[in-house]
């Protein structure tokens, strides 16, 4: 019996490959147009591990979930440079003390290794077992789409 459910499991987990992944940005789109915020973080990755046979496996969940970061990832650089943009713009416009451009890049370079770090962490609170990496591009996941809508909240885009 445990040898037929492990097998079983190896089939359903084997079944999910990267290119058998059914995924689309659009449910995560369609959040963000109407005002979802956070409660979008994650919507693209549930519902590529429902749709895509053996999503819910190790194999297929961290296929899923990093199909997304690879969305926040993007819309994460593309954040990035508006908000820097727009500081050089106020610094060129403002004379200050502090510098908006230098201190948004001080902050991005201090958050990617803070978001590694604690991705690391939540990745070694699953003991080496098959849950940790799935929970860590998970957890990359989160980070990154909250650091985008930080970033687009401050540069208005």
């Amino acid at each position: 019996m445990r040898l037929s459910l492990a097998l079983g499991f190896v089939l359903v987990a084997g079944s999910a490959s990267a290119e058998d992944l059914i995924y689309s940005n659009d449910a995560t789109e369609i959040c963000l147009s109407s005002g979802g915020g956070e409660t979008c973080i994650g919507i693209a990755a549930d519902n590529c591990m429902e749709a895509t046979p053996g999503g819910w496996s190790t194999y297929g969940m961290s296929g899923c979930l990093h199909k997304e970061w690879e969305y926040w990832d993007a819309k994460l650089n593309a954040a990035y440079k508006v908000a820097m943009a727009s500081a050089k713009q106020l610094d060129s416009e403002h004379s200050g003390h502090i510098k908006r451009a230098e201190a948004l890049r001080a902050a991005q370079r201090a958050w990617i290794p803070f978001r590694d770090k604690t991705c690391e962490f939540e990745y070694s609170q699953w003991g080496g077992g098959t849950g940790g990496g799935p929970a860590s591009v998970q957890c990359q996941m989160v980070m990154t789409g909250k650091q985008t809508l930080y970033l687009q909240s401050v540069s208005g885009g």
